[in-house]
């Protein structure tokens, strides 16, 4: 696989404000919580927010016919929700969440997997601009509708059929980002129902691993190390996965900043994986 490291997908609260006004730049707020979490992201948003964001809500915008949590939507009811939010097709977009870098990597790789590759994370976050002492903006704005495309790019998704034959193959490594006695089936997973362990063959590296205590996007030599440990081989293909895929696009985001901006992620992952009958379940390392 060649590596392309002509862009970073990160970039700092300092780069953002001095750009924020340019016209062809949208900030999105992709916030978003654990299932049982307190928290409320809209809520949150609306008490404070990058001047100019507006909010990309995970779950709203997903495939509302799916049993399962925020899966991707058809490009053409993606491309409504995009235009909605005033997301134009040459726009670049910046996205940030505001635990530092969670759930932003997973809109990040929403819009790359709807073919838009204008797309980069705020290294740290909503956290990271409150610490550089920028200005906050409260309450909600009506974006104005703007032109919007979406075409999906079947490089970067992987269904349940897809990484059944990856397993049956060994053509690609399956990279699991659930902490480690969740990914060993020691720890219950926080949605019931689902079984515990994971998939023959598939490798560990928890994402916390690759964040740092911050919530900024790690080193490329920590990184490196920490795909290392896992057993990972960045010169062959590779599917990130976790428990319903967001912590699974924080692991693509890390391997972009190494170069392999071709990592897919398993949409359905352990929600789907781990509910089923018909798919095997290892446990322990």
């Amino acid at each position: 696989m060649a590596l392309n490291t002509s862009a970073d997908p990160m970039i700092s609260a300092d780069w953002l404000s001095r750009r924020l006004q340019d016209g062809d730049l949208a900030v999105l707020d992709g916030s978003w919580f654990m299932p049982g979490s307190d928290r409320d992201a809209r809520a949150e948003f609306a008490r404070g927010h990058i001047p100019g964001a507006v909010f990309f809500d995970i779950d709203a915008v997903s495939d509302q016919t799916s049993n399962l949590p925020h899966m991707l939507p058809s490009p053409s009811e993606f491309a409504a929700s995009a235009r909605r939010l005033g997301v134009g097709a040459d726009d670049t977009l910046i996205v940030y969440d505001s635990q530092g870098l969670f759930s932003a990597p997973r809109v990040w790789w929403t819009f790359r997997a709807m073919g838009h590759a204008k797309v980069f994370v705020l290294d740290g976050g909503l956290p990271a601009w409150i610490a550089g002492g920028y200005p906050l903006e409260t309450g909600w704005r009506t974006p104005t509708r703007a032109a919007f495309k979406a075409k999906t790019d079947p490089a970067l998704v992987r269904d349940l059929k897809g990484v059944r034959s990856a397993l049956a193959s060994g053509d690609e490594q399956l990279l699991d980002a659930r902490p480690a006695a969740r990914f060993a089936g020691a720890a219950p997973e926080p949605r019931p129902g689902l079984r515990g362990g994971h998939m023959p063959g598939a490798l560990n590296a928890p994402f916390t691993e690759v964040v740092t205590h911050d919530g900024r996007l790690a080193s490329a030599e920590v990184l490196r190390a920490a795909f290392h440990r896992a057993g990972l081989d960045l010169e062959r293909p590779i599917v990130a996965t976790c428990g319903s895929g967001i912590s699974a696009a924080v692991l693509a985001l890390a391997l972009a900043r190494l170069g392999r901006d071709d990592v897919a992620v398993y949409d359905g992952s352990w929600a789907e994986w781990g509910g089923r009958d018909d798919t095997p379940v290892v446990t322990g390392r």
